[in-house]
């Protein structure tokens, strides 16, 4: 007995370590995963940071101007609607007043949506104002165009943003079930807070809260869209894309922005 327990205790550390280190981390995960999902949440609190976000988050009272450029300024906001509210526009006039064929007016229609964004393109590039954002508005543009004119589909110009809600809404659901909520990484990064928050059960299930609440908006997209894609009704998909697009966004970010202040009060982000 006293020789086992001997052993026990002058085992190597090479045997000892990984048993000890099990039960240090607990059943959240090991350190690699915490390193991993660490240097993921700079990487996303740095765009958000970019973006404008940190300056919302850390903002005591609600700005109108932090909360504006955080949803990407009036450039920001007319490069997100306008190429849609155009084809939108476009192919209602074409189809319902000039009685055209859905694949006479789905030309003009995507040629008017696609010329504006480029337009929007070239003023960022000239201005050198950050093209990042238009170019990548382009290109969303440019690959939903082709879509359409390849099936000869009006709402198939909204096919790609489907895709795009569904993928967040898996990435930000699975983050929740692996108890490392991507929100939760944002705003700890950028309250200076890294991945110390998750030792505090409020701030971990706020994180989470969160977390689903932004699930909930692209699956509500998801819900409200399809059927009218289905339907073909494109006046229908497309006012409801509008809709559910920057002021639902907006209307979440300040959602986001009160929860953050409660879990992080003023005088805390100071004394940090």
């Amino acid at each position: 007995m006293s020789g086992d327990a001997e052993r026990r205790d002058d085992a190597p550390a090479d045997e000892a370590g990984p048993d000890a280190e099990r039960r240090t981390e607990g059943a959240d995960g090991a350190p690699a995963s915490a390193e991993l999902a660490g240097e993921f949440g700079r990487q996303l609190a740095a765009a958000a940071e970019r973006s404008g976000l940190g300056a919302l988050a850390r903002d005591e009272r609600l700005s109108g101007r932090d909360l504006l450029t955080a949803i990407g300024g009036v450039r920001g906001i007319l490069e997100a609607l306008l190429p849609g509210l155009v084809f939108l526009v476009v192919y209602s006039s074409l189809t319902s007043f000039a009685r055209l064929e859905t694949q006479a007016a789905l030309v003009p229609a995507l040629a008017a949506s696609v010329g504006l964004a480029v337009v929007f393109t070239v003023a960022r590039i000239v201005v050198k104002s950050q093209p990042t954002q238009a170019i990548a508005g382009l290109v969303g543009v440019l690959a939903s165009a082709g879509l359409s004119l390849w099936t000869g589909r009006a709402e198939d110009n909204y096919v790609l943003g489907f895709w795009t809600n569904g993928i967040y809404a898996t990435v930000l659901l699975v983050s929740v079930l692996v108890r490392w909520p991507v929100l939760g990484l944002i705003v700890g990064f950028l309250m200076n807070d890294g991945i110390a928050w998750r030792k505090d059960r409020r701030k971990l299930r706020a994180a989470q809260f969160l977390t689903l609440v932004w699930v909930g908006l692209f699956v509500a997209r998801l819900a409200v869209q399809l059927p009218f894609y289905f339907a073909q009704n494109v006046e229908a998909l497309g006012a409801t894309r509008l809709l559910m697009g920057v002021p639902l966004y907006a209307l979440l970010l300040v959602f986001t922005w009160l929860v953050v202040r409660a879990l992080y009060p003023a005088k805390d982000t100071a004394a940090e």
